[in-house]
């Protein structure tokens, strides 16, 4: 009976080393210096900017108008106000931007939106198809960046991506706010340090015509952006990450805004992960497809809340059983995995968010992941699987 145990809880210690591994190695690359960019050597592409839009009339306008400031002659924005019962057509509209308006009864969600808006601008394409959600601000110069970086790539380029705790936010924001900044800018910084390639976002997103005219982008997929990201690295165009690009949204403040918003992020990358991971780090090994490896081993990576709860768990268990059976190796390797794990969050908030989230918020991040206990347990009893939009604080 002790052999059966340890064999089983060595096997779930070695399963859980692997994404704590890729999160410990990210963390390290990301503290690398930067090696310098050279400059453009290209003239800026003309760029059509698609912003997909369902119900964003308290936020459109801002939208509109920043990108606006960053067009040049020859570019455009489009709005694609998707099964919209409010005004942001009009208010899109008298704001500057082109607009197309869809509704459907059955067909819902973002990659529905962003299809309708590419066989609009299919009339006449731009060079270089921006995405930003239209929620979000473009930091100075975000624009050329993405674009310049497209063009001169041939690949998708992916921009900062941060979501901000609003002012006055509490301990489960601020809390989310770091778990963003670890996933979105301290991951991806990590492997491209290396080289290496980054997911899509669903926002700050730059994609060459050819590429984003071919791609299947009229689905209801949970992770739309994570999906096309793939897709691209599998036909040989792995998406670069551009941090000089910044693109900054807020995370709602109610109750019921930021459970939607993590139920649809969380369950989406589960699933895919379940469905798709093992399969792709097998395709990617099979074919030496390295890219395609670095990317399905970042996706292994799941929540960071989860990834806590399990690993805590497999460590009280496998001391459990080497105090009462004398099983020794599981033991060893949840210690190791916690120790790299807790080095991990640590050098992450050190480096990356000090200046915007103090240290002791950190000390409440257990209780945060306990309290998502039932997310993840919903997941495997009733996951959600239509798109839904995160409820603003506007209602």
């Amino acid at each position: 009976m002790s052999t059966l145990i340890s064999w089983l809880l060595s096997a779930l210690a070695f399963l859980i080393l692997v994404p704590v591994t890729v999160l410990f190695a990210q963390v390290l690359l990301a503290c690398l210096p930067a090696r310098p960019r050279p400059p453009a050597t290209t003239a800026r592409p003309r760029v059509a900017v698609l912003v997909p839009a369902h119900n964003e009339a308290s936020g459109i306008v801002a939208t509109v108008q920043g990108i606006r400031r960053q067009l040049l002659e020859g570019d455009r924005v489009l709005v694609v106000a998707d099964n919209c019962s409010d005004q942001t057509a009009v208010l899109a509209r008298a704001a500057g931007a082109q607009v197309v308006e869809r509704q459907h009864g059955r067909l819902r969600g973002k990659g529905y939106a962003l299809d309708c808006g590419v066989r609009h601008l299919a009339e006449a394409p731009p060079e270089v198809v921006v995405i930003i959600d239209a929620d979000c601000q473009v930091s100075a110069g975000a624009i050329e960046h993405l674009a310049q970086r497209c063009i001169e790539s041939g690949r998708p380029v992916q921009g900062l991506d941060l979501m901000c705790a609003p002012a006055g936010a509490g301990l489960k924001v601020l809390i989310a706010e770091f778990a963003w900044r670890v996933k979105n800018l301290v991951r991806p910084q990590g492997w491209a340090r290396a080289g290496l390639p980054c997911q899509l976002m669903g926002t700050g997103m730059a994609i060459g015509w050819q590429d984003i005219a071919a791609a299947n982008l009229a689905t209801g997929h949970l992770v739309e952006d994570l999906k096309l990201g793939l897709d691209f690295c599998r036909i040989g165009k792995p998406p670069l990450f551009c941090p000089q690009a910044q693109v900054t949204s807020l995370f709602p403040t109610s109750q019921e805004g930021l459970s939607g918003q993590r139920t649809r992020w969380e369950h989406g990358h589960l699933g895919v992960l379940l469905a798709d991971g093992p399969k792709l780090v097998v395709s990617a090994l099979a074919k030496r497809n390295w890219p395609l490896l670095a990317m399905s081993l970042d996706l292994m990576v799941p929540p960071l809340a989860l990834l806590t709860l399990a690993l805590v768990g497999l460590f009280v268990v496998a001391w459990l059983a080497f105090l009462l059976l004398g099983v020794a190796l599981p033991a060893t390797l949840a210690t190791l995995a916690l120790a790299m794990l807790g080095s991990a969050v640590w050098l992450a908030w050190s480096r990356f968010s000090r200046e915007v989230i103090p240290f002791s918020v950190l000390i409440y991040a257990p209780l945060y992941a306990l309290k998502k206990i039932p997310l993840y347990l919903g997941f495997l009893v009733k996951r959600q699987v239509e798109w839904v939009r995160s409820k603003r604080d506007d209602g």
